[in-house]
């Protein structure tokens, strides 16, 4: 039968703290974020900071939407956006591994960037048969194209992310 050793460790008092702050992390209401920029370094972190460049753009450009297929490109554009920085500062904060949430992270964010992707899609083809049916001289005509180019652009950074998610949840999927 083996004996169980428990070892107790100490810190020592710290004398030039203030009397009235608490001495330990764990006394801290928000001890549980921790900043995470090495995602970013990745490959999925770079196509979020991707997607929330190019959806600057979308929404720069196809602004105003003045006639009906902008109407849903700029509502495309402006939630997948949202949905871009939420996960964005899930990652920057580390919220993913400090939740103990019954959550599969990866499927959802499969989810939620394929339903952006295919949305994505959709708008891009609308925002372009709509601004080019706009006359030549048009003033807002350059720029309603431009934003179309833009979410061609896009809808390729969300399928790739889309792309490596299916494979990273289909590879965590038969690690079980």
């Amino acid at each position: 039968m083996m004996t169980e050793t428990v070892v107790n460790v100490q810190e020592a008092p710290n004398n030039n703290a203030a009397p009235n702050k608490p001495q330990g992390g764990n006394d801290q209401p928000l001890a549980w974020i921790k900043i995470n920029l090495d995602y970013f370094k990745t490959t999925p972190g770079l196509l979020k900071i991707a997607e929330f460049v190019l959806g600057i753009f979308c929404m720069a450009l196809g602004s105003p939407a003045y006639y009906g297929g902008s109407h849903f490109f700029l509502f495309v554009v402006t939630v997948s956006f949202i949905g871009t920085i939420i996960w964005i500062f899930i990652y920057l904060l580390g919220i993913r591994e400090a939740l103990t949430f019954p959550i599969n992270w990866i499927l959802t964010e499969l989810v939620n960037t394929g339903i952006c992707t295919v949305f994505y899609f959709i708008a891009f083809i609308l925002q372009l048969i709509v601004s080019s049916s706009l006359h030549p001289g048009h003033p807002r005509r350059g720029a309603q194209i431009t934003a179309g180019v833009f979410g061609i652009i896009n809808t390729v950074v969300y399928a790739f992310a889309t792309y490596l998610l299916n494979v990273e949840w289909r590879g965590s999927r038969t690690n079980q």
